[in-house]
């Protein structure tokens, strides 16, 4: 055989692959082949185990062209060793390997009796190796840095491509500046961190640590709960965060009940139609179980659902209705706030009374409640007029 036939011979296997049956690509190995695959850990030492292989590997659509090739030939044997590119005609990808291919004549044909094919090596992506201890042991370094309460010291941690969704901040922290920002007000509480819970997952120049963690603010002695997801990976022969995110526990978040101007000023008519029950306590139910009612005609603060009762048995013999006349309204995270002026006609004596209000809303038990409601006359009514004794004469 001549090296030019020997070199031909990866053409009979080439056309096997583009046939798309394992059987054909498995029938140009010999007897007793050794396959060592490029993709797979197993040798495959027989037909069946072979065929199992490009069974595979020919969903991909492969097809061979060698770049480098270097023949021996011996007494009824040869080798062809070198380097392949393979096109993937299912993806489109060109992946470049080492080959080696040893035939012999078997039955008057000859046949690959073992092929050894491997991954060109400086293209290889060696795993880091690391324990489950040492991935939670990275957390040890991250706050160990908060420690410094140097911002540049903890950003440091973070990889090239670090991406850090912080657990009080809106704003995404994708470079280098922004991380650093962010921990120029965090480390002014000096916060240290201890984790509770932990999950590790460890892959290929990656691991992750998911769970919960307390930090003990130094500034302020305040212990915080949050969940945590620390994604790791080797950069540069160092264990960097490329993915940290924390957040609150979900549990303890205040999610705001919306609520519009217009709703929070109809809730005082739910307030005035309790007082055209005449009925004290259904007035009082309108306040929260911590409500606070100074009213107009008492010195007497009222603190307690007793109190406020109290109030009312009174009040409501005059048979009060109520309209505002002006107000201003103020939204927040499950209160609200409207502030004015109200009149009251008497519906026992036909008397009108003007007066300001303040009530603060609280949402209590999926209802908003009067956590606050102060009454109080128009001041320009109260101011004495000046009289001298002539006059009073």
């Amino acid at each position: 055989i001549t090296e030019e036939e020997v070199k031909n011979l990866f053409q009979l296997w080439n056309s096997a692959l583009a046939t798309e049956d394992p059987d054909a690509v498995a029938k140009r190995y010999a007897s007793k082949a050794v396959l060592l695959p490029t993709v797979s850990d197993v040798p495959r030492t027989d037909y069946a185990l072979i065929k199992d292989y490009f069974v595979g590997f020919l969903k991909k659509k492969p097809q061979g062209e060698i770049l480098e090739s270097n023949v021996t030939i011996g007494h009824n044997w040869c080798q062809d060793a070198g380097i392949y590119e393979f096109t993937m005609g299912a993806t489109g990808d060109v992946v470049k390997a080492r080959y080696t291919y040893n035939y012999v004549k078997e039955d008057g044909i000859w046949k690959i009796q073992h092929h050894h094919s491997s991954v060109m090596p400086e293209g290889m992506d060696l795993g880091q190796p690391i324990t489950e201890d040492e991935v939670r042991g990275l957390f040890s370094l991250w706050n160990n840095a908060l420690a410094t309460e140097e911002p540049k010291e903890v950003a440091k941690r973070y990889a090239k491509a670090g991406v850090l969704l912080p657990t009080v901040s809106d704003v995404p922290r994708t470079d280098f500046a922004s991380i650093e920002d962010y921990f120029v007000n965090f480390l002014k509480l000096k916060p240290q961190g201890e984790i509770l819970e932990s999950h590790v997952t460890v892959g290929h120049n990656w691991c992750q640590d998911v769970g919960i963690y307390e930090f003990t603010m130094g500034a302020t002695g305040k212990k915080v709960k949050g969940r945590y997801s620390f994604i790791y990976v080797h950069e540069d022969g160092e264990w960097k965060i490329n993915h940290h995110h924390s957040s609150i526990m979900p549990e303890g978040i205040v999610t705001a009940e919306p609520i519009t101007e217009t709703e929070v000023r109809d809730l005082f008519q739910l307030w005035n139609g309790a007082l055209a029950t005449k009925d004290p306590e259904k007035v009082a139910a309108r306040y929260s179980k911590e409500g606070v009612l100074l009213p107009t005609v008492s010195d007497t603060p009222r603190t307690d659902y007793p109190g406020i009762v109290d109030y009312f048995t009174n009040f409501l013999k005059l048979e009060p209705q109520g309209e505002i006349e002006s107000g201003n309204i103020i939204i927040g995270t499950n209160w609200a706030q409207d502030a004015g002026i109200y009149e009251f006609t008497m519906g026992a004596t036909g008397a009108k009374v003007k007066g300001r209000y303040t009530f603060v809303y609280v949402f209590e038990d999926g209802e908003w409640k009067i956590s606050q409601h102060h009454s109080s006359v128009m001041p320009e009514g109260t101011n004495p007029k000046a009289i001298t004794e002539e006059e009073v004469k």
